[in-house]
């Protein structure tokens, strides 16, 4: 899957779903950092990449509209540490077919995963 984390995920995060098979890109590493959200969402959706972010300003999906992008997974949770964060997304990573979430508006809260799809 084509990744590109936004700068609210932990950047070592970046590396580990490489070592997973999958081609990730970084805000930071495109140096992309402090730019507005349609800057990085134009982006991911140029280079056909899936974003994975905490930012609430991709969650209205009459925006961003299932089957209209190549996928967003809105990560939530209660206390969102570097290492809770890495540990859900692998989790999440290493349990679901995440493969099937392209195109999806994907939420994942400490205990749940709510997927719409187009």
């Amino acid at each position: 899957m084509k990744i590109k984390l936004d700068e609210n995920m932990p950047s070592r995060l970046a590396e580990m779903l490489s070592q997973l098979g999958h081609d990730v890109d970084t805000v930071m590493s495109e140096g992309l950092s402090g730019r507005d959200d349609d800057t990085v969402w134009n982006a991911a959706q140029e280079a056909g990449r899936f974003i994975i972010t905490q930012d609430l300003d991709f969650s209205d999906t009459r925006i961003f509209a299932p089957g209209t992008h190549y996928g967003i997974l809105l990560i939530r949770l209660r206390d969102p540490g570097r290492i809770a964060l890495t540990e859900r997304v692998l989790v999440m990573f290493a349990v679901e077919d995440i493969e099937n979430w392209t195109g999806c508006f994907v939420v994942a809260t400490d205990h749940k995963i709510r997927i719409r799809k187009p």
